[in-house]
């Protein structure tokens, strides 16, 4: 009797969210074996991004089946097993070799004939396309935000997110607090240490409630969005968010930086 492993995947990136939880596939996949008297005798299962060979628990079950203990694999679908063209090719090499006996998949059919190992690997290329072409659309995006003078990230202390919008604007409560930080640190009076209690007095603290760390307040102070622009993959940008400061006074702060 073939022994078989049930492999579940579930990546936490955007594009795969969709995709049936973990538990979901394993009820599945444990229904799907015992409707087609499959033995199972072991289940793997990892949230990892299959983008990119390296995945540690598919690398384990892979190596077990090296060893005899199981002669199949029962997933969701062919995209849960592979979808780059490393895992995929050693996928299909293992079946050319007899380690693996054969794949099941509620999704798909798949026996180790020629046909079969073909239409696996069309499979595989299908899955390779849609994450290529997924992350050029992606990048796609991501300059047409940059052109708009939009930054996808983390809003500086100051900023917040604003979701419906995803977009960065002014934090009412603090926007007036951290441009007073920074018009203090123009002047030359201060170092950071200084700044970082001026901060404190404020109620500029970190998500903890703790003092912001020395390390952030000098990357806030040397970050060019507070006067308009961005920072992007090395390069610098026009901003389309609200100033805080001049450029003026953001010149004065850098001097006053090299003097720390």
């Amino acid at each position: 009797m073939l022994k078989y492993f049930v492999y579940c995947r579930k990546s936490t990136e955007d594009e795969e969210r969709q995709i049936l939880s973990i538990e979901a596939q394993l009820a599945e996949l444990r229904e799907f074996a015992k409707q087609q008297g499959l033995y199972i005798v072991r289940e793997y299962f990892e949230s990892k991004t299959a983008k990119e060979p390296g995945r540690l628990v598919f690398n384990e079950m892979l190596g077990e089946i090296e060893k005899g203990t199981a002669q199949g694999i029962i997933a969701w679908n062919p995209d849960r097993l592979a979808r780059n063209s490393i895992d995929g090719g050693r996928l299909i090499y293992m079946v050319d070799t007899g380690l693996i006996s054969t794949l099941k998949f509620p999704t798909h059919w798949f026996e180790p004939t020629p046909q079969g190992k073909f239409m696996l690997s069309v499979a595989f290329g299908q899955a390779k396309y849609y994450t290529d072409n997924l992350r050029e659309n992606i990048l796609r995006g991501q300059r047409q935000k940059i052109r708009r003078g939009e930054l996808s990230a983390k809003a500086p202390i100051g900023y917040l997110n604003e979701p419906r919008l995803r977009t960065i604007v002014p934090n009412k409560k603090t926007f007036g607090k951290v441009r007073t930080v920074l018009e203090a640190f123009a002047t030359g009076h201060y170092t950071l240490v200084g700044i970082q209690r001026k901060m404190l007095s404020l109620g500029l603290v970190s998500q903890s409630g703790a003092p912001i760390h020395l390390s952030s307040i000098s990357h806030m102070l040397d970050n060019p969005f507070y006067y308009g622009l961005f920072r992007y993959r090395g390069e610098v940008h026009q901003g389309s968010h609200k100033p805080m400061i001049s450029k003026k006074l953001f010149d004065q702060i850098q001097e006053a930086l090299v003097a720390n």
